[in-house]
């Protein structure tokens, strides 16, 4: 068994598209639109079986204000295989203007990884 997406609802599809296909090598579907009831999507295939990500937007979609914590999904975690990439990409974010939330360190449970915000401020967990 595999996780087979995660489905992220956004206002700005071609901001999410652009930072994950520039930064993190997904590929980009087909997208789908509804003209009945508005929704589109697009999903985007990560690289060695990474899984894919589907973005989502429509017309009744509302602005909330979520809280630090609170029940639901925290994070998107990427293996980038090594100390120095994480090194890299994280820079190279802070570089191109994305929020980076915590640097690149070592974890209580061992994990070498940074935390970055995509373009809709979700968090993006940067692993060796």
């Amino acid at each position: 068994m595999k996780i087979e997406h995660v489905a992220l609802y956004t206002f700005e599809m071609e901001k999410l598209k652009y930072f994950y296909t520039v930064y993190f090598s997904a590929v980009e579907g087909k997208p789908y639109h509804n003209p009945v009831t508005g929704l589109s999507t697009c999903f985007l295939t990560f690289p060695d079986g990474g899984g894919r990500l589907e973005l989502m937007t429509r017309p009744q979609l509302q602005p909330t204000e979520r809280p630090a914590f609170c029940p639901g999904y925290a994070h998107l975690a990427f293996s980038l295989g090594s100390r120095p990439a994480v090194d890299a990409l994280t820079a190279r974010l802070a570089a191109d203007g994305y929020a980076v939330k915590s640097g690149p360190h070592l974890t209580g449970d061992g994990y070498y990884e940074s935390c970055v915000l995509d373009p809709d401020g979700n968090e993006v967990e940067l692993t060796a």
